[in-house]
């Protein structure tokens, strides 16, 4: 049933994996083939709440988690529980749980590297990928080697990865100013309410923040090499995720690939041009049917 963090059109959804229960939002009928959309930080699920509906109409099941650590009883305690491979595993168990032995996976920021390493590990499962903002691992590695750009770009993530609070600290200060200022203003502001409210629940900042610090350095996640078709968006105006790596990241695709750049749009694809990015999705699932 809705709730105040459910819009009314969506159907509210708990899917038990293992000792951990997960929340979700779902769209079109129980029958129609499944469509599972991963977050990033610091979204949730409704960070979907424009695409979601798109999909369903379309005649899809999507379903869209709040993941690891985002869901209030999915929330262990240990850096490690955070590792790449566990969200990877997650993911699949949620379209397990839907009875989808082969889905569409569509993603953003973080969920996208969850989504590159999941494509490279389990092709067998996936009809088609679509990643927003984030590039392929290897890529974002190179240019972050080669860029001193990008290298600087990601100094947030050196922050968030240390573990003595001070992330949490800032983020959370001064009504979690440093928090809401993420959004750039490019998330609707009942989305930022939201997020910051569950944000600040005791333990969850930083469960969220485990991603960060769970992989060996920066950018360490697991990708490999891609088979699947993949569609890649990117918004020009990414503040952290830059064209170089946006650009070379069909160097690690071997399977039919599109990228686009979306000139004028941020990091928060989904949010910011749902009108946008939800009829390319569309149009890419349909051709892996």
């Amino acid at each position: 049933m809705p709730t105040d963090e459910t819009p009314a059109p969506f159907e509210r959804l708990e899917i038990q994996v293992g000792p951990h229960t997960y929340d979700a939002l779902a769209c079109g009928p129980v029958d129609g083939e499944f469509v599972l959309l991963l977050h990033g930080w610091p979204e949730f699920a409704d960070s979907w709440s424009e695409v979601l509906p798109a999909l369903g109409t379309a005649g899809y099941r999507a379903v869209a988690v709040d993941q690891r650590g985002y869901s209030p009883r999915a929330r262990p305690p240990r850096i490690a529980d955070y590792a790449v491979p566990e969200l990877v595993a997650d993911a699949l168990a949620f379209a397990d749980s839907q009875g989808a032995d082969r889905f569409h996976l569509v993603s953003h920021d973080w969920g996208g590297m969850v989504a590159w390493a999941l494509a490279g590990a389990h092709p067998e499962r996936l009809k088609s990928l679509t990643v927003l903002a984030t590039p392929h691992p290897d890529a974002l590695n190179r240019a972050a080697d080669t860029d001193s750009t990008q290298h600087h770009r990601l100094d947030y993530v050196r922050f968030f990865r240390r573990d003595d609070a001070a992330a949490e600290g800032a983020l959370l200060a001064d009504d979690a100013a440093r928090l809401r200022a993420v959004y750039a203003g490019k998330v609707p502001e009942a989305l930022v309410d939201g997020n910051v409210r569950r944000l600040t629940a005791p333990g969850a900042l930083t469960a969220t923040l485990n991603w960060y610090r769970a992989p060996e350095s920066v950018i360490s996640i697991p990708a490999g090499r891609i088979t699947v078709p993949t569609l890649f968006l990117w918004g020009s105006e990414d503040t952290a995720l830059g064209r170089g790596a946006a650009e070379s990241t069909g160097e690690w695709v071997d399977g039919p690939y599109r990228f686009e750049a979306l000139e004028g749009a941020s990091h928060w694809l989904p949010e910011e041009v749902p009108e946008v990015v939800a009829p390319k999705i569309l149009d890419h699932l349909a051709q892996y049917v």
